[in-house]
């Protein structure tokens, strides 16, 4: 210190103004920075929650702040592009109108649309059946897709091109939220190669470098107290487990793979029967509505139960099914974190095909033509008039039927075990009151509703603002019941690895999603009653007919980058840079492990000294 004070002697006005400008702007980025993170959301809740239960629960509620930040900026995506320059055109803002579409070479059959809005004397009970449908006067607001019957809006002299501002959007958010969970995958996958590297290293970081001494609140310092404790508890758990697994007999291993052979069977079957059930139930509602809308044979509520019957069976088996794959689990004998990732991974299967199952009944009623019904318009335009709008509100009926299911069980399952555990003595009532967060059935929860508001935006551009508020009050509730009706896990679950884990998963989702939204917008023909590609054959003819709107020479250009050449030509020139990459990966995989090596020998050999081992690394 006294040689720089003597140096900064020595130094001109403005370096040494310089100098203190920068020390001064540094310490101000940094307490800004300091203080920004009680800006984060729910920074001090998920912090406490790290403190009382570990990690591993930790990085689910981390998750779920990222689907509450996810789903927001799609909404804002979705409202700033599609929604709010219909809103400045109705009220004439910016001197702007509206030109709707005027249907062209269709015939008059198709363009019959009439939405089933609320007429003469309603009831309450309709409104709240509307409500939970999307049906009535939800069916003709900005909801869903059927209201954006528009081509362009005219802001002054300019042109906006709706249907194809409504298409990219779609793609925006698809890029933002794929290339959002690469992102966070990234450092996820480094953090887990860094603690998997080296054990005695991660015990290393956490005795003597895992204590943070800024920290001056006592409260904070117990919860870091208790979190230390949490990974510690975890590293010893993975420990002991590793040398159970390696003093296996040959015995006690085909008695281990036999037993998990056999448990794979029963989860198979359980997966191939709710498929059946699933797709059973979903054709017996879908032919009994049509046969009611025809003959007009039943009452309201009868119908409306036979409409939800699929929503009904997908819920059962979404709540029963990982009951049983988290009760099969434990027979399985897995780390905690293999116990995590291979239940989400069969109760993945479970979920996303029961969407899929939903979709491919639902499509292959849109696309009947066995007699001639779908001829003039391409689809059964009879039965479905607006069909987008009608897969818009079968998704918008499983989202509120999963955030019931949610509150259901938080209010009628796991408050009353606890309230039987505390005031009932008995043995089997106590072992029953007894619950553990499990953390892969909330996790799939969340990437399930977030699969349906994926697919679901298409049809309905509001749903990723009933997502948000979804996720958001599912927050607090679990936060409640994790505080009021759990304990401690007895078996930690570390959060580095379960954070890639939940993101690898939900990115399995987002690649799903991909196949009914192209399927959709590149295969079915579009509605011709509603929607902005009325005029179109199919959602994605937009593309080309507004290239062909651009210069000659532009139009090659794209029309090139279209075309079989191209693609094989772009997908060498990936290969041959992903191999470079992969080459890359390996050399300097090498290099970490003969680094590795020379400290393993710095703590052994006292002939190599700090300056030899700086010149191994400069090396």
């Amino acid at each position: 210190r006294d040689s720089q004070q003597a140096a900064t002697e020595r130094l001109s006005r403005w370096k040494k103004w310089r100098r203190t400008s920068s020390k001064s702007l540094k310490k101000a980025l940094n307490e800004v920075k300091g203080l920004s993170s009680y800006l984060v959301l729910w920074h001090r809740d998920i912090h406490s929650i790290e403190g009382k239960f570990g990690t591993g629960i930790q990085s689910y509620f981390s998750f779920l702040r990222f689907l509450v930040l996810l789903n927001f900026i799609i909404f804002i995506l979705m409202f700033s592009f599609v929604i709010l320059p219909i809103i400045i055109s109705k009220y004439g803002i910016f001197n702007s109108t509206i030109a709707y579409i005027s249907p062209k070479n269709i015939e008059d059959n198709c363009t019959i649309y009439e939405p089933s809005g609320n007429k003469g004397l309603v009831y309450f009970y309709s409104y709240l059946k509307d409500l939970f449908s999307g049906t009535g006067f939800l069916e003709v607001t900005s909801l869903f897709y059927g209201y954006y019957t528009i081509d362009a809006v005219w802001i002054s002299v300019m042109r906006y091109n709706l249907p194809l501002a409504y298409l990219l959007a779609t793609f925006a958010y698809l890029a933002l939220s794929f290339l959002w969970i690469m992102k966070r995958s990234v450092e996820g996958f480094t953090q887990n190669l860094v603690h998997d590297a080296d054990p005695f290293q991660s015990y290393c970081n956490k005795v003597f470098a895992g204590w943070d001494f800024c920290i001056t609140d006592p409260n904070a310092a117990q919860l870091k107290h208790r979190s230390l404790l949490y990974e510690l508890q975890m590293d010893l758990e993975e420990e002991k487990l590793k040398q159970k697994i390696a003093e296996r007999t040959m015995k006690e291993k085909l008695r281990i793979y036999s037993l998990r052979i056999f448990m794979n069977i029963i989860v198979l079957a359980i997966l191939l029967g709710c498929f059946y059930s699933i797709y059973r139930v979903t054709v017996f509602s879908q032919e009994k509505s049509n046969v009611s809308i025809r003959n007009d044979t039943r009452t309201d509520s009868v119908n409306l139960l036979v409409q939800y019957l699929p929503s009904m069976v997908i819920t059962l088996a979404n709540f029963i099914g990982p009951l049983i794959f988290s009760f099969l689990i434990g027979f399985e004998d897995y780390t905690p974190a293999s116990e995590i990732q291979l239940t989400l991974v069969r109760c993945v299967f479970l979920r996303l095909a029961n969407i899929g199952v939903l979709l491919f009944s639902l499509w292959s009623q849109i696309s009947d033509c066995s007699t001639d019904k779908c001829k003039p318009c391409g689809y059964n335009y009879k039965l479905y008039p607006c069909w987008e709008s009608d897969v818009g509100q079968e998704m918008y009926k499983l989202m509120i039927f999963d955030f019931f299911v949610i509150l259901a069980v938080a209010l009628f399952v796991n408050f009353p075990k606890k309230f039987l555990a505390t005031h009932c003595s008995w043995k089997l009532i106590q072992w029953f009151g007894q619950q553990e967060f499990r953390i892969s059935d909330n996790v799939l929860e969340i990437i399930y509703g977030q699969t349906i508001c994926w697919i679901g935006t298409f049809f309905s551009p509001l749903l990723p603002a009933i997502a948000t508020i979804k996720y958001f009050i599912i927050f607090y509730v679990k936060k409640i019941t994790l505080i009021h009706t759990c304990k401690p896990a007895a078996r930690p679950v570390r959060a580095s690895g379960s954070n890639f884990f939940f993101l690898a998963v939900l990115l399995i989702g987002l690649i799903l999603a991909f196949i009914p939204l192209g399927v959709s917008i590149a295969q079915i023909p579009s509605s011709k009653a509603c929607g902005p590609f009325r005029n179109f054959n199919t959602s994605w003819e937009v593309v080309p007919d507004t290239i062909l709107e651009f210069p000659t020479g532009l139009q090659q250009v794209l029309f090139g980058m279209a075309s079989e050449a191209f693609a094989v030509s772009f997908f060498m020139i990936i290969c041959i840079v992903m191999f470079y990459f992969m080459a890359l990966a390996r050399a300097h995989k090498r290099v970490v492990e003969q680094l590795r090596e020379q400290l393993v020998l710095v703590r052994f050999d006292p002939l190599l000294t700090p300056q030899r081992e700086l010149e191994g690394y400069r090396n």
